[in-house]
């Protein structure tokens, strides 16, 4: 675990990575704006799936290290998403609160990236063991926000894929998340724990 964190840290950063080596080189196509909004905002998504992964690894496997690592996956996911809102805040909206404000009001899959953003930003704060110390139980239930993220999050990428007519990607998406938070439901969790059982 020592090195793995360590290993999965770097192959974190590689999308950040690719999208500064591409800006160097002049490698993000006609709208570099929209290139690096899509590309964070997928990779927000992308690092979401895999952090709600981790809970049915751990029942499957049985083994605990998914669960060291599913708070910096997180904290990830946050990272992304924070670069997906601020490109758009002061690239798309030029740092304008009202045009930004606005925006949010009127386009649904403007409001459901933003609330997104806001039900992340407590998760990620409270990502550290003195938050974990200070709320008891009620940290457990803070975080069990994350399943209403993942609605919000797939709903703004989902409205937003269908104004262009391109919904074969999020749909697959949706069936990830839908399935990761299948594994959630008691009676499906007691399945997979069984089945682990078994195997050993």
């Amino acid at each position: 675990m020592k090195l793995l964190k360590p290993m999965i840290f770097l192959f974190c950063l590689v999308p950040l990575a690719r999208l500064i080596w591409l800006g160097a080189y002049d490698g993000l196509g006609a709208n570099p704006i929209e290139f690096i909004t899509r590309s964070t905002g997928t990779w927000a998504l992308v690092f979401l799936c895999i952090t709600l992964a981790m809970t049915p690894l751990r029942l499957i496997t049985g083994l605990s290290a998914w669960i060291k690592l599913r708070r910096m996956l997180g904290l990830f996911c946050f990272f992304y998403a924070c670069i997906h809102f601020l490109i758009w805040f002061w690239l798309d909206q030029n740092l304008d609160l009202q045009s930004m404000w606005n925006d949010v009001v009127k386009r649904p899959f403007i409001t459901m990236g933003f609330l997104t953003l806001v039900l992340l930003t407590p998760l990620a704060l409270t990502s550290n063991q003195w938050s974990v110390r200070q709320l008891g139980r009620r940290w457990t239930i803070l975080h069990k926000l994350v399943y209403l993220i993942a609605c919000t999050a797939i709903l703004h990428y989902w409205w937003h894929k269908a104004g262009k007519n391109d919904l074969d990607t999020v749909s697959i998406y949706g069936a990830i998340i839908l399935l990761l938070l299948i594994c959630r439901i008691p009676i499906v969790r007691n399945i997979l724990q069984r089945k682990r059982n078994s195997v050993t």
